[in-house]
């Protein structure tokens, strides 16, 4: 299994490309600003081949360079419904203030939607580049925020790219037009907190924990097994 992370854009969302082994398919997480160049020298230097593009949500630091990557390699783009507007209209899951300079930055017109959308509303799981990947809704930090997860084996445990649900010791904001401080909680009662406490988590931003780590420590997980 091959798994490489680069920080892409001025906030640093965590990009992902993941594959079974060097020299074949990949699939890419949450290409976010300016990332386009690093995932282009990942592919070089492991012998890849873009499969698809899977984002955890819609907000612009995590789709940015979507659609730049999947249509330049004829791929497509996974999307949970509820946030596919976003892909085009990215303003509409910001505030007021951060949608004004997001709007500055991308110029006139609306963002171009990628050539090839599906649309992954969770539950079941997909099997893309020789992966097989159990997608989980998570609602809350959006409303079509999902979690994707390769199942454990004998060589690795779980591991799970849960976007902006859960951090190193924090969870995701649900402030912004969209978000529900309640359904996050019951998102990461459902979907983090039921799983082994060797579960990898790989965030959306910052280093990579484990579900133990973050049940024992995390003050937002601590606070929902306490209720």
């Amino acid at each position: 299994m091959l798994i490489a992370a680069f920080p892409a854009g001025p906030l640093a969302a965590n990009c992902y490309v993941v594959a079974p082994a060097e020299g074949g398919p990949c699939v890419v997480v949450d290409p976010g600003q300016n990332a386009a160049g690093g995932v282009a020298g990942l592919l070089a230097e492991h012998d890849l081949t873009l499969a698809a593009v899977l984002l955890t949500h819609g907000h612009f630091d995590h789709v940015w360079s979507a659609a730049e990557l999947a249509d330049a390699h004829s791929a497509p783009v996974y999307i949970h419904p509820a946030d596919r507007a976003l892909l085009t209209d990215p303003g509409r899951g910001l505030d007021p203030a951060l949608a004004a300079q997001v709007t500055s930055l991308l110029g006139p017109g609306a963002p171009k939607e990628p050539e090839q959308v599906v649309e992954i509303p969770g539950g079941e799981p997909v099997e893309i580049a020789g992966l097989r990947l159990d997608v989980e809704h998570a609602p809350g930090h959006t409303p079509g925020s999902v979690v994707y997860a390769l199942a454990a084996t004998q060589e690795r445990p779980e591991v799970m790219f849960t976007g902006d649900l859960l951090f190193a010791g924090s969870i995701g904001r649900s402030d912004f037009p969209g978000g529900d401080h309640a359904e996050i909680l019951r998102s990461l009662e459902r979907v983090c907190l039921s799983r082994p406490d060797d579960t990898s988590v790989l965030p959306g931003h910052g280093p990579q924990t484990t579900i133990g780590r973050e049940r024992s420590t995390n003050p937002f997980l601590r606070d929902i097994i306490g209720r």
